[in-house]
This record gives C-alpha cells, sequence and structure tokens, in this order.
C-alpha cells in the first residue's frame, strides 16, 4: 500500500482554510497533517516534525499577515529545501508566477481552480516536483517577453552546452546523479558539477528551476510532464 502524501496548508482565512482541508480529507492518498493560519507559527510548527512526519508538499497563500507568502517561501526554501510548495493565490498574473518560480515554487494555482485540477497538481508535485500548465507556460513566456519589466527569469551569461542539456533533459527525467552518469559514460561527480553550473547559468535555486527553465526553452517537452 502506497503512503499518503502529506499536506501542510497555511492561510489565514479560516473559511478556506478548513474548506481546503475537508477537500483533500476525502481523498485517499492525501493526508493534511499541519495547518496554521499565518506563516510564523507554521515555521515554529514545523520544528516539531520529524522523519515520515514531516510535510511533502506546503500549499501557501499569498497574502498573509504579519508575514506574507513571499516571505515564508524564501524561509522555507532556506531551512527545508526539500519541501515542495504549491502557492494557493486569488492573484494569478504572470509577474507573480515568475517570481514564485524564481524562488523555487513547484506550483502556483489559483483559488478557484476546481477540484480536478487541485487535486491533479498535488499529485503532479508529489510525483515530478512541478505542476506546470499550458496557461502557465504562456504566462511566463509572456513575463519573460515583456518589455517593462525590469529583470528576467532566467538570466543567461553563458548559453547552455549541448552536454549540460544533455543533463538537464535526465534531471527532468528525474533520473539520479548516478543514473545519469551512466547513460551519459561520466562520472556522478562530473554530472554535479554540470547540474550546479546550470543552476548558475539559469540563476535558480533548485531542480524545479532547471525543470521550469527547460520547458520554456523547449530542452524538455510540456506534455511529459
Amino acid at each position: 500500500m502506497n503512503s499518503k502524501i502529506k499536506i501542510a496548508l497555511i492561510d489565514d482565512e479560516q473559511l478556506i482554510l478548513e474548506g481546503v482541508k475537508l477537500l483533500l480529507s476525502n481523498e485517499e492518498n492525501l493526508s493534511v497533517t499541519l495547518t496554521a493560519d499565518n506563516g510564523p507559527d507554521f515555521i515554529k510548527s514545523l520544528e516539531d516534525f520529524s522523519g515520515s512526519h514531516f510535510p511533502d508538499i506546503a500549499l501557501v497563500d499569498v497574502q498573509m499577515q504579519p508575514m506574507n507568502g513571499f516571505e515564508l517561501v524564501g524561509i522555507l526554501k532556506e531551512k527545508y529545501p526539500d519541501l515542495k510548495i504549491i502557492i494557493l493565490s486569488s492573484h494569478y498574473k504572470s509577474s507573480i508566477l515568475g517570481y514564485m518560480v524564481k524562488l523555487g515554487v513547484s506550483a502556483f494555482l489559483p483559488k478557484n481552480s476546481n477540484k480536478k485540477t487541485f487535486i491533479e497538481a498535488i499529485t503532479m508535485v508529489s510525483k515530478n516536483g512541478v505542476y506546470f500548465t499550458a496557461e502557465d507556460h504562456q504566462m511566463l513566456l509572456s513575463y519573460m517577453n515583456s518589455s517593462t519589466k525590469k529583470r528576467s527569469l532566467f538570466e543567461m551569461e553563458d548559453e547552455l552546452s549541448e552536454r549540460e542539456k544533455d543533463v538537464v533533459k535526465l534531471i527532468c527525467q528525474e533520473f539520479t546523479n548516478n543514473e545519469i552518469a551512466e547513460k551519459l559514460f561520466i562520472s556522478p561527480r562530473t554530472v554535479e558539477s554540470h547540474r550546479q553550473r546550470v543552476l548558475e547559468k539559469i540563476g535558480a535555486k533548485n531542480t524545479v528551476g532547471i525543470v521550469i527553465y527547460a520547458i520554456i526553452n523547449n530542452i524538455y517537452s510540456l506534455e511529459k510532464i
């Protein structure tokens, strides 16, 4: 029997918090293990969780007090880099989506998403580390191509080499460093060097950024996610 996906919910609107918890409680493969109505309390609560009880995915609202979603995500990614984060927000805009990607968020969902999309996003983030819709793709392209924006989502100093692209494709398919090394006939240490170099080149913080960069630049197909 497969273990359940453990979910944490953080939202300062009690009705949203209870509604999402109720929705997820009806799913056999999901379990809400932690809820909080503000960022500081959530961070404090996480310190009491460890091992098999630690959440797999955190669903985070953007507009909260005293700590907003942007600040909370930054702290979570610093302290708990393996915790996958899905942003829930009423403000579904390309600029916010782009900023969230740079922080290493796995998915960005409007609060008016239907149940099917909601459950699919959680399942895919658990499986692949990222949930990226065709609409997200178009919004990010719009964000990157905007002449009014002040910074790029990915600021490239040097283009990726063909070998780096090979590594990126295999990272997107969730192969480990050892598996990538075997497929490309190189050492695991060399794979890790390529991975770090790619992160530096594209200005991403983690594997989520690599996957989204690969999708946007047609290195990895959106349909494969």
